[in-house]
Formats: structure tokens, sequence, C-alpha cells
């Protein structure tokens, strides 16, 4: 019997801790991650679904998005935004291997690049503000606005995110065995690129 609970004890001491093993083989942590994407999935899908159905519903005389969008310019800044997800998958790479001057190069780049996204965004902002769209001129800027508005919360968020990752490499609170926590970052990173993809293709390039 002793024999039975050593070795019980023994196995048990050989999970990491903090990282419970899943049905799935993946950390909890990750899963939950996971889950907390998918549900960004169904709100920026119930979003994108609202301007869509709005988009074409201006009041005659009113502005339209022909009159406002500057498509080189935000192409610009959506080529910034795609940039950083490769800067993300070399900070994660960085951490991985141990290095982490280069991880700390990389998450401070990928932060940088994602607030320049977000004062493109912001001066984007004021300029259909100045020609006279705002949240209330009709149905197309409520719907656009509160669509853009929320995804450039989002990478506000992923941008202080990426700072704290910075500060904690700095200080030495992020060793290589924590390379999951960055992994964790890209993928919240990566998600609110490829959901700015859909929205830059959905609402700025179709009629």
């Amino acid at each position: 019997m002793t024999d039975v609970i050593s070795a019980a004890a023994g196995s048990h001491t050989e999970v990491e801790p903090g990282h419970p093993p899943t049905s799935t083989g993946l950390t909890n942590e990750k899963v939950g991650m996971w889950a907390f994407l998918g549900s960004e999935c169904l709100l920026f899908g119930a979003l994108i679904s609202t301007y869509l159905l709005f988009k074409g519903q201006s009041a005659p005389g009113t502005i339209t998005p022909h009159d406002v969008f500057d498509i080189p310019y935000t192409s610009v800044s959506s080529f910034v935004l795609l940039m950083s997800s490769l800067t993300m998958v070399l900070a994660l790479a960085g951490i991985q291997r141990g290095d982490h001057r280069l991880t700390r190069v990389w998450l401070l780049t990928t932060a940088l690049l994602g607030a320049s996204f977000v004062a493109g965004q912001a001066y984007e902002f004021t300029v259909f503000v100045r020609e006279g769209m705002n949240l209330r001129v009709n149905l197309f800027g409520s719907s656009f606005f509160v669509l853009t508005g929320f995804h450039g919360a989002h990478v506000t968020i992923g941008v202080l995110m990426l700072l704290s990752l910075y500060s904690l490499s700095l200080k030495g609170k992020l060793p290589a065995e924590k390379a999951e926590t960055v992994e964790l970052v890209g993928l919240y990173w990566h998600f609110v690129d490829v959901v700015w993809i859909v929205i830059f293709t959905l609402v700025y390039l179709i009629p």
C-alpha cells in the first residue's frame, strides 16, 4: 500500500505546475484562449453582418463610403498591421530559443507597428468626421464606426499586452519556460490581424 501511495505521489509531481493536462492535449490556458477567440469571432461576425446590412441604406443626399474612403492610405495602414504578425512570430521564435534580447526587440517592434495602425485609424476617423461622417449621420456611419472602433480597441489592448511582456522580459520575469505566455498573446494578435483582413476587404474594397 505504501508503494502504491508513493508511486501515485511521484506521478503527480511530474505534472508541470500551472499547466494541468486536458483531454485535448493542450494546457488550460491555451484552451481558454481558443474559447475566448471563438466568442470574439461571434462578436465580429455580428458587427460585420450589421455593417453589410446597413451599408447601402444611407438616406439620399447623405454621405456614402465612396465620399470618404481613402483606399491607398488605408492599404498602407493595413500593410503595417499585417507586418506586425511577422514580427510577432519572430518574437515567439526568439523566446523559444532563449534569446531574450531578440524577443524584446521583436515584441517592441510589434507593439510599435500596432500603435502606428491605431494612430493611423484615429487620424482617419478625424478626417471622416471633418468631412461630415459621424455616428449619427446615417446607418452607414453608425455601423462603420462601431465595427472599426471595436477592432481598434482590440488592437490597443494587444499593444498593451505586448508592452507588458516587454516590461516583464526587461525585469527577467519572462524566461524561456514561459514561452507559452508569448504564444497566447501571439494568438490574440494574429486574430486581430485576420479580422482586419476581413474588415478591410468587405468594408473598403467591395463596392
